[in-house]
Parts: structure tokens; C-alpha cells; sequence
């Protein structure tokens, strides 16, 4: 094993994306995780697609790092199991609706008489209180009511769902964070350890940054706007010559004096009504019309060539093809292809962040359902081989 993390011992009893993301970004740091799954079914997240050979790719990339074993919380038994795990762990990161872990009595005062230590991050649509506790928390409404939905498309048309998990992502960060936060103000203070809240809903809105005081102090609200932010001028998605889209920003004047030197027209700079960034974004549409002009122009090459070259950040706008095809991504080692025993190679995104004395790495990709019973309950809780067969054909483990 290798990273920062090592030594710190996490049990994932959670399901599908956000919190399990939390998860894998701590074992892709070196944590030893454990994943808990339900006898026979296992974590939704093995069937959910894209697949390869009857195996959930998806699974194989969140559940990486991770030791699978099997444990029914819901029995006493299994209970029992779960407490003796407890007493050997650092963390504990869940996402089951608010209530349930205390239904079971594994809430976190249970948690904390087993081990005062423990850490417990809690992944929720709507967060532990509040009216909205017990709805039925998932990504794409947390967008929308997180404020993020409403402001995403054209002002013409309706409003987009963004086409990745996006909130359960942001949801699956902040959970790591306050799980590496509560650790280190456990060790600092030796007070023992805390429970985490995390939202999906509020961690898309923590995003919205500017929206809020501008409608707080401005009463402004926040429309659909495309590409444009209405904090700058020129922004957004140009075609070219060849038939792609860049994607460029320009956010400061002093940019902006760059890149019309470097498209051959200073004289955009000598009209008043584009002469500083807040003028320009009021005439965003006479900008964004000289701005395509130049770019109908010139290939994509020649433009990112130019642009690179006068400093104005510009990028073509890739497909996942694009990037397998990247000499950065390529440079950097970005896509790993760690091995699957059933499928072979996956390609995948490599560890976040970089660390330059104790790199993390991934080990091996998402395990077989109870792929590691034998080790956790065996050699981490000491039970005997008959004792496991008997857990086992009980339907426990």
C-alpha cells in the first residue's frame, strides 16, 4: 500500500456514487477501505451501466481500492459483526437515508460508545434535519434544487441537466474532506472522533458562489445565459474555420488588449463600449460577433497556435476520444489502466492529487462480491473458517 492515508482504516457501507466516491478518493490516497455490501445482491452500483462482458464498468472505477465483504447490518448478528469492525476503524462513511442507521441502533451515538474514536461521514440528498431529511436524496434533483439547474442552457429553451452525476460528486469531495478534517482535528485535540453532514443538494449550492450576494444585495436573479456568465466578456464556445468549437475566456482588460493584438485588431480596443470588461459584457453580442468572425477564419490548430502565443487562455473543446489522443493526458499519466481479473485491462482516471513524497496509486480495480470475507473476517476479527461457513449459510455474511 501506498500513500498518505496508510494506517487509516475506513468502512464504506454505502451505495451507488456520491458517498462511494468519498471512499475511493480516501483508498486512492491509501486508506485501507472496507467495503460492506449485502449478502448476495451486493452494492446497486454492480449493475448499473456502462458494461463490459456483464460487468458494471462504472464499479470498477468506484470501487477501486476497496475490499468487498458481505454483512446484513439489518440482524442482530450482523450487528454484532459490524460493532467489532467499528472498534477497529478510523471512519465510517454511509449514505442511507436519515434514520436508518438508527433504526438499525447504529446510529452515531452507537458508533461512538463502540469506539469514541470513529468518524462518521454522512452522505444524504437533503442532509440529517430539516422537513426535506426523509425525501429520497439523488443527484439530478440535488442540481436542481441545489440552484445549479436553473442556470445551465439558453435563455430559449428549458433548463439542462447536467450530463454527469455531478452533485453526487461534489457530494462524494466534501464527504472525503470532512472525514480527512475530523482525523486530523481527532489527532490534534484528542477529544475522539465527530460525525460529517454532507448534502447533495448543499454542495451544489456551496458552488453558486456569486449567484447568492447578487441576488441577496442586487436582488438580481441568475437567468440562463449559454456560455456566458455575465462576469466577462468574450466567453463561450467559437467554431472554426475546420469545423470545431473552442472554448475561450477572457476575463480581465488586460487580456483582452492581448488577444485583439494577436487576432490583427487594435482597433476593438479604441471603441468605447469595448474598452473594459464591464462594458464589454453589456455588449456581449457585438463581442461575441467579432470574436466568431475571427475564429470562422482560422483553423483550430492556427488559432490555439496564436492564441497560445499571446497568452489568452483557449482550449479546443474535447470528446473523451480527444482526450485519449492528448500528449498532456498522456504526459501527465492521467489514464491508468489498472487490471480486472475477468475483463482485463480498464482505463480510468489516475489518483487526485499528486503527491510528491507519498504518491497514492490504485491496487487493484472494483472486487468479485465478498471477495475479501475470508481475510476481514478471518484475519482482521479472528474467526474461524466453521464460524464463517456457519455466518455465511445464515445468510449474515
Amino acid at each position: 500500500m501506498a500513500g498518505p492515508l496508510v494506517g487509516i482504516r475506513v468502512l464504506d457501507i454505502s451505495t451507488m456514487i456520491a458517498a462511494p466516491f468519498g471512499a475511493a478518493l480516501l483508498g486512492d490516497m491509501g486508506a485501507e477501505i472496507i467495503k460492506v455490501e449485502l449478502p448476495g445482491s451486493g452494492d446497486t452500483l454492480r449493475h448499473v451501466a456502462p458494461m463490459y462482458a456483464d460487468r458494471s464498468l462504472y464499479w470498477s472505477v468506484l470501487a477501486r481500492n476497496k475490499c468487498s465483504i458481505t454483512l446484513d447490518l439489518r440482524v442482530p448478528r450482523g450487528r454484532a459483526l459490524f460493532l467489532e469492525l467499528v472498534k477497529r476503524a478510523d471512519a465510517i462513511i454511509e449514505n442511507f437515508r436519515p434514520g436508518t442507521l438508527e433504526r438499525w441502533d447504529l446510529g452515531y451515538d452507537t458508533l461512538k460508545a463502540t469506539n469514541p474514536d470513529v468518524v462518521l461521514v454522512r452522505v444524504s440528498g437533503y442532509g440529517q434535519d430539516g422537513p426535506y431529511r426523509d425525501k429520497a436524496g439523488f443527484g439530478t434533483p440535488a442540481a436542481a434544487m441545489g440552484g445549479l439547474t436553473y442556470i445551465t442552457g439558453y435563455p430559449d429553451r428549458p433548463p439542462i441537466t447536467v450530463p454527469i452525476a455531478l452533485a453526487d460528486y461534489l457530494a462524494g469531495l466534501f464527504g472525503a474532506l470532512g472525514a480527512l478534517a475530523a482525523l486530523l482535528e481527532r489527532q490534534r485535540n484528542q477529544q475522539g472522533g465527530q460525525s460529517v453532514d454532507v448534502s447533495l443538494y448543499e454542495s451544489v449550492f456551496r458552488l453558486l458562489e456569486a449567484v447568492i450576494p447578487a441576488y441577496g444585495k442586487n436582488g438580481k436573479v441568475r437567468e440562463r445565459m449559454g456560455n456566458r456568465t455575465g462576469q466577462s466578456s468574450p466567453i463561450g464556445s467559437y467554431r472554426t474555420s475546420d469545423g470545431r468549437y473552442m472554448v475561450l475566456s477572457v476575463s480581465t482588460d488586460r487580456v483582452w488588449q492581448r488577444m485583439i493584438q494577436a487576432m490583427g485588431h487594435p482597433e476593438w480596443g479604441a471603441d468605447p463600449l469595448l474598452a473594459t470588461n464591464p462594458q464589454r459584457t453589456l455588449h456581449a453580442d457585438e463581442v461575441d460577433a467579432l470574436v466568431s468572425g475571427w475564429f470562422g477564419e482560422h483553423s483550430a490548430d492556427e488559432a490555439q497556435r496564436i492564441l497560445d502565443d499571446a497568452g489568452v487562455p483557449v482550449s479546443p473543446i474535447y470528446s473523451v476520444a480527444d482526450i485519449f489522443e492528448d500528449a498532456q493526458y498522456r504526459a501527465r499519466g492521467d489514464i491508468i489502466q489498472p487490471e480486472d481479473p475477468t475483463i482485463g485491462a480498464v482505463p480510468m482516471p489516475a489518483v487526485l492529487p499528486r503527491f510528491s513524497r507519498t504518491p497514492g496509486e490504485v491496487r487493484f480495480v472494483g472486487p468479485a462480491l465478498g471477495e475479501h470475507n475470508a481475510e476481514v473476517y478471518g484475519g482482521l476479527l479472528g474467526l474461524s473458517e466453521a464460524e464463517q461457513a456457519t455466518l455465511h449459510a445464515d445468510g449474515v455474511i
